[in-house]
């Protein structure tokens, strides 16, 4: 990676994370697939479509990507075809994406996750619905037994013991990801799963020490960082996700709430707070806009210490730099803006004048 000229240096300068230097602030975002087998021997392990997927986007010049979001367990799958790190099988296909990516120069990242009561649902290109047991469903776990929504079905209220088991099994992915060799690990704390139900009011009807209070509440994500901390080598970066607002205009988890929560999070260990929002609950009120989510993030990083990368409605370069060159963000992530052009970050580099490594294959074409 060259230096960027001084007008346009944000986008494209490196940024060092404890021992990993990711060679720009162009991030990939976890978006899931839903293209790995639901069951059998197979069930959750990548694919070709998985490897060819993550490749497009490491060859366009990608800085760090953050793959889609892996189950920690069966049962934390959001459907039956999410990818899953719960077995050896899994971390051996994994492995292969993870080499090609560090050989293209691109820091490879995954997302963590137990899907809550929005676990058990079918494709979203196949409509979304909760499916049963027929269609290799099961039934939700969730801090309190209250479904997602109308027609969604009623979570089993997790017991104490299990909530301590999941926590574990947050442990045990982590392992699992050092051994496919990631560089970074993101939990999965946003979008109304079920750390984000166990943030939330709106979702976490608990009485006892894990509902209630701010602390109440807070206390299973904080536990879960210890866990994936004590288990991730120090010098390797921990990301964790946050809804910074679940968009309720009560009984909601709010911007507040996230700038708290920020603090107790850089102090257990996270390097930085991956900032989107929403997701808790269906038929809110979202004011979508270019780079809507952007002031959120922005008010994490002026009022923490902590490092934050942005989200949300993030396409034209020149914005990309924009949030960066004015302190709003360290780096943004881009979702469906890299499903549309895996060659984004090419791109942005020669709009803003700037140098990107390419691939020996491809440097005819630059």
């Amino acid at each position: 990676m060259s230096a960027a000229p001084a007008a346009f240096a944000a986008l494209f300068r490196p940024y060092t994370l404890r021992s990993v230097t990711v060679p720009n602030r162009v991030w990939m975002a976890a978006m899931c697939q839903y293209s790995a087998e639901p069951a059998g021997p197979a069930a959750g392990v990548a694919t070709e479509w998985h490897f060819a997927h993550y490749a497009a986007r490491a060859t366009g010049g990608t800085g760090l990507i953050v793959q889609e979001a892996t189950a920690v367990s069966p049962e934390g799958r959001i459907s039956p075809y999410d990818l899953g790190i719960w077995n050896d099988t899994q971390v051996e296909a994994l492995r292969r994406i993870t080499a090609f990516l560090k050989a293209q120069g691109t820091v490879p990242g995954i997302q963590i996750a137990h899907a809550g009561r929005k676990a058990s649902t079918d494709r979203p290109w196949k409509g979304g619905r909760p499916v049963g047991a027929e269609a290799h469903g099961w039934q939700p776990g969730a801090p309190s037994a209250v479904p997602f929504a109308e027609g969604h079905p009623v979570p089993h209220a997790l017991t104490v013991e299990e909530i301590r088991t999941i926590t574990g099994e947050f442990a045990a992915a982590t392992r699992r990801a050092l051994a496919a060799g990631y560089e970074v690990v993101e939990i999965h704390g946003a979008h109304g799963y079920l750390i984000g139900e166990f943030l939330s009011p709106h979702s976490n009807r608990r009485t006892d020490a894990y509902g209630g209070s701010f602390e109440n509440r807070t206390r299973f994500a904080l536990e879960v960082v210890e866990a994936v901390r004590a288990e991730w080598p120090e010098d390797l970066p921990l990301f964790f996700r946050i809804s910074a607002t679940d968009w309720l205009e009560q009984d909601g988890w709010t911007a507040d709430d996230t700038v708290e929560l920020a603090g107790l999070l850089q102090s257990r260990g996270v390097d930085l707070l991956d900032v989107s929002t929403g997701g808790l609950a269906p038929g809110v009120t979202i004011p979508l806009g270019p780079g809507y989510q952007v002031p959120f993030a922005a008010r994490v990083k002026a009022e923490t210490s902590l490092p934050v990368a942005a989200v949300g409605l993030i396409t034209e370069p020149e914005q990309a730099e924009k949030i960066l060159a004015n302190g709003e963000a360290d780096a943004v992530l881009l979702g469906r803006e890299l499903l549309r052009d895996p060659f984004w970050a090419r791109r942005a580099a020669a709009e803003l004048g700037a140098e990107i490594r390419t691939p020996d294959q491809y440097r005819r074409a630059w």
